[in-house]
């Protein structure tokens, strides 16, 4: 127990800085595009990471392009839905109105 209650309590143990594992046999350089990870509840997985290439960077704005004017059309057609029910309420507000004179 310290003699002074302000100060935090030492670590009682250093902790142990382990190096990543090399046991797969081949070296790890930067070049490649595997990658491994360790999970403590789920084990072992890899994952891989490559660069895009202008085939697949086309591809993907292409994607992305074609979600943007679905949800353009879903937002235009949720609006367009609307209008018929806008011009009714005012052309019975002009109807109304032109009784009431």
């Amino acid at each position: 127990m310290a003699h002074d209650s302000n100060q935090p309590e030492r670590p009682r143990a250093e902790p142990e800085i382990l190096p990543p594992d090399r046991s797969s046999g081949r070296p790890e350089d930067d070049q490649s595009p595997w990658r491994s990870y360790e999970s403590r509840t789920r084990g072992s997985h890899r994952i891989y990471v490559t660069r895009l290439g202008p085939l697949s960077g086309i591809i993907m704005m292409l994607v992305f392009a074609a979600l943007v004017a679905i949800i353009f059309l879903a937002i235009l057609s949720a609006a367009l839905i609307w209008l018929p029910l806008i011009a009714l309420v005012v052309i019975v507000g002009a109807i109304y109105r032109y009784l009431l004179r």
